[in-house]
């Protein structure tokens, strides 16, 4: 990240604050912290935080063991460290809210991210202060995504797509849930993912395959199995959330009509998506084929969720989001039909808002793909 891209994203932090009457932000580790510094945070019992406050420079608390990371930033930086002595954190902490003038702000935080560590911390060196929610503040600053933040995206998608590829020909009766979950790690780490993926992989088979978020189990793979995938990739901390649904020999023929349902469904949302569409509007796009086949009740989720530096973000493809869709904004399409006790079908794709759509950055086939018993 160039010192110009922080500078910016620094001044655009200034605004946003300003527009949401906040006197500052404060960060722990996690996905905020490196888009506003460039700096990477373990989360750890050595409490970490960043204030961002407008024009002043960032304000660190770290432990002294960390202080080199902060050592040649390409901007200025006022920094508190402290030792290993839990007793000295505090003064950390008072020093740093002094220097920034906090002491009785309004200060965003990440709620999501930060711990009752840090609030502790922060509460008792500022009693005075208000620690808000700065979700706004971070979505504001997130959701639109610039081309460098979209190629990062494109790429986690192709290595994503390349690993399933790899990890197909294992897949066959007998093989165990948890062993083609293995193998599927194993491929994205070889094709180029980050050694932290965006999620330890979705596979189930099935009536397994009729929970969303199931854990893959030792299980094993049956002819007449549905089996749901669903993985990504991490590049330059930027995922790829994919799933696809597969049929282990023949299938039951209601299985089969409630996967064509998922992709058609799945095909609406592309077709809806677009600059100034509400998000809402996507969802009820997808929904609406869903529940036109009779299987509304069996789709039990949102239509998807906004991707980025994290699996799930900013914005929300659901019911009652009017917010409009903007160019940059990245998301997934994922409906599903879930049938207890026998199946479910999931098609995931991830997009970004363009000036004429969207563009896809999953393209592995939708179509129910029948893999040999």
């Amino acid at each position: 990240m160039s010192s110009s891209d922080l500078s910016q994203r620094h001044q655009k932090l200034a605004g946003v604050l300003g527009k949401q009457g906040l006197d500052a932000l404060v960060l722990n580790p996690g996905p905020s912290l490196p888009y506003l510094t460039g700096l990477h945070f373990h989360i750890s019992e050595r409490p970490v935080v960043v204030f961002f406050s407008p024009n002043k420079p960032p304000i660190i608390v770290l432990p002294e063991l960390e202080a080199l990371k902060i050592q040649d930033l390409p901007y200025p930086i006022q920094a508190f460290p402290y030792d290993e002595n839990p007793a000295n954190w505090k003064k950390a902490f008072q020093g740093a809210i002094q220097a920034g003038e906090f002491e009785k702000g309004r200060i965003g935080v990440e709620p999501r991210a930060l711990r009752v560590l840090e609030l502790q911390f922060l509460e008792g060196a500022a009693p005075e202060a208000q620690f808000v929610s700065g979700e706004a503040v971070i979505a504001e600053l997130r959701m639109r995504k610039d081309a460098a933040e979209v190629a990062a995206m494109r790429e986690a998608a192709e290595i994503a797509q390349k690993s399933l590829q790899a990890t197909l020909p294992m897949i066959k009766p007998g093989a165990a849930e948890r062993q083609i979950a293995a193998e599927l790690v194993i491929q994205l780490l070889r094709h180029g993912s980050k050694f932290a993926i965006p999620f330890s992989p979705i596979v189930s088979g099935g009536p397994n395959s009729a929970n969303p978020h199931a854990t893959p189990t030792d299980r094993e793979l049956a002819p007449g199995d549905l089996l749901v995938i669903d993985w990504g990739a991490n590049v330059r901390g930027y995922f790829s959330d994919i799933t696809r649904t597969f049929a282990i020999g023949e299938v039951d023929p209601e299985l089969k009509h409630i996967a064509e349902i998922v992709r058609e469904a799945n095909a609406a949302g592309h077709g809806c998506a677009g600059p100034g569409v509400p998000a809402a509007q996507v969802d009820h796009a997808a929904r609406r084929v869903i529940e036109d086949a009779g299987y509304g009740q069996y789709f039990t989720h949102r239509t998807g969720h906004g991707l980025g530096l994290e699996g799930h973000e900013e914005p929300y493809i659901r019911s009652d989001n009017q917010l409009p869709l903007e160019v940059g904004m990245s998301f997934t399409i994922e409906p599903g039909i879930y049938l207890p006790g026998r199946g479910g079908v999931r098609i995931e794709d991830d997009v970004v808002v363009t000036p004429n759509g969207i563009e896809n950055l999953t393209d592995l086939p939708r179509e129910l793909v029948t893999l040999e018993a």
